[in-house]
């Protein structure tokens, strides 16, 4: 729906000015709960921004499991598919770590580690929880492993196998009667100090169980990688394979503490969550939570389907807000009306990639979508073209305007979105250009073909876009934009591939042809011509 001209200069990421986008819903935190609310925004055609520090609860686990449909897979892989269902709606994921999160009037701003910021409508807090194990040497090394704390997660795969069960907490003797059922042999350690009730001691004891009370671990046996024992504060030592703890855990929540979100103590007393209510809304108006940071026992599959319901409840409440204010706003057009409404963002010469293109072309009519502050519009105006310039931002207009009044050049400015239903006057121009234009993607391409519908028989397609692969390079990865998120040339390319009465004329890979905008930042450029059939 937005759409961009490259900007000028790219200096390196420390003197970089800080960046503020614009959207209806920010989600912090990427994993399976967040990530699912994120796609239910977006499907709902609510721009969305995901803000993922890249620390999941279960990062040290190999496998998830009970997970319906994805049982036993890794869970790095649901967040790749995650990710990209989630940009497949338009949806940004970027890289980075909110450090604080206040309200300005009725928006929310969430400031990045980066310096930059997202200012939006709602917030879906996913931050989840970090686990804090018992001060046991050695144990950390193996968590995740063959240290587990759920049965339902990873109990399965320590069946039969000689495991102790560290219970550092009350709570911890919950959890026995079904590792009772996953192996015989079983060893359970009641560290001093834990009260206990004689009674279910009892219990399980003639139930087979070897509980040992007031027997505190030291220390984790291994040999090299393997998990071998375990050695308790008297000395003694425990044969062991596996080994299961109950650890304390922390709500990832201090980011949010100045809007005044405060975890509660959960029942268990191993910790604090952030509660809410059936629909997932805190107690602070606008402001939701999602996943295990709202409940610690959460599986993926759990925390993923609440986010989809918290994500649900998020578009609702926008829907009804919405309709009372008799209003449609666009969190995109807000993001590119505020990148408009300061200084020039870009250089104001024409792209040159596209200067070469057009050469040897007979004027006509030409559209520029996404056509920013005009570099391009005016070029062509000047050309000789009879030019519309087409941008979601009425602000980028009322500049393109101003330029081509100064220069006693006629364009006309139209204010349009590529992902709307008819956009553009099909077949209605000779030339259609899109020079770096940000048009979220659909899983229909609906830009892609609305672009292409617009092009007369005859005419001539061309699209500029930043090398993708040059993008996902580590130097890109501070800025607050995701190329993933956006219709690319590569998309354009497919769908010619397929479309009848086109011919591809140039789809290349070059070098940014010299002194244009931001040619020292993006080295090279995907560019793309076609010819309608007459």
């Amino acid at each position: 729906m937005s759409h961009h001209h490259p900007s000028p200069t790219h200096p390196t990421a420390a003197a970089t000015p800080a960046v503020v986008r614009h959207c209806d819903v920010a989600v912090v935190g990427g994993s399976s709960a967040g990530l699912a609310a994120a796609l239910q925004v977006g499907r709902q055609r609510r721009s969305v921004i995901v803000v993922d520090s890249g620390e999941p609860r279960n990062a040290p686990a190999a496998r998830m499991h009970s997970f319906l449909g994805r049982d036993g897979t890794d869970p790095a892989d649901l967040l790749v598919a995650g990710r990209t269902e989630v940009r497949s709606y338009g949806g940004e994921v970027l890289s980075g770590r909110a450090v604080r999160v206040a309200r300005d009037g009725g928006r929310f701003v969430v400031e990045l580690a980066t310096g930059d910021s997202v200012v939006a409508r709602r917030i879906v807090v996913a931050t989840g929880l970090v686990d804090e194990l018992p001060h046991v040497e050695g144990l950390a090394e193996h968590w995740g492993r063959s240290v587990i704390h759920c049965p339902f997660c990873h109990g399965y795969e320590v069946r039969d196998q000689r495991l102790v069960h560290l219970v550092t907490h009350p709570m911890g003797f919950h959890v026995v009667p079904l590792l009772r059922q996953l192996t015989s042999r079983l060893v359970v350690l009641v560290a001093d100090g834990v009260a206990v009730d004689e009674t279910e001691v009892g219990t399980l004891t003639a139930a087979g169980v070897d509980v040992r009370v007031g027997a505190t671990a030291r220390r984790v046996l291994s040999d090299e990688d393997r998990l071998t024992g375990v050695e308790l504060a008297d000395g003694t030592r425990i044969e062991a394979d596996a080994m299961l703890v109950g650890p304390r855990f922390r709500p990832r929540a201090e980011p949010f503490a100045e809007l005044g979100l405060r975890p509660t103590p959960h029942a268990s007393g191993l910790g604090d969550v952030v509660e809410v209510d059936p629909m997932g809304a805190t107690a602070v108006e606008g402001v939701f939570a999602a996943g295990n940071i709202t409940d610690p026992s959460m599986q993926v599959l759990p925390a993923a389907a609440h986010g989809s319901r918290v994500g649900g409840a998020v578009a609702m409440s926008l829907a009804g807000e919405d309709v009372r204010a008799a209003a449609r706003p666009s969190g995109s057009v807000a993001d590119w009306d505020h990148r408009y409404s300061g200084d020039p963002v870009w250089s104001g010469n024409p792209n040159g990639s596209l200067v070469a293109e057009v050469a040897g072309l007979t004027p006509g009519r030409a559209l520029d979508v996404g056509a920013g502050e005009g570099g391009d519009a005016i070029w062509l105006a000047e050309q000789g073209w009879t030019v519309t310039a087409s941008d979601i931002s009425s602000r980028a207009l009322d500049r393109i305007r101003a330029e081509a009044e100064r220069r006693d050049l006629d364009v006309t400015c139209e204010l349009a979105d590529a992902n709307a239903w008819e956009p553009f006057t099909p077949g209605g121009f000779d030339l259609v250009s899109a020079a770096y234009a940000s048009i979220p993607r659909t899983p229909d391409l609906r830009g892609v073909h609305t672009i292409l519908d617009a092009v007369a028989p005859g005419g001539t397609l061309i699209v500029l876009s930043h090398d993708l692969e040059a993008m996902r390079h580590p130097q890109h990865q501070h800025r607050p934009f995701d190329p993933e998120a956006y219709v690319h040339v590569d998309d354009f390319a497919a769908v010619l591939g397929s479309a009848p009465g086109w011919t591809v004329e140039v789809d290349d890979r070059r070098a940014r042809p010299a002194g244009s905008a931001s040619a020292a930042h993006h080295a090279e450029d995907r560019v793309l011509r076609a010819r309608r059939a007459g």
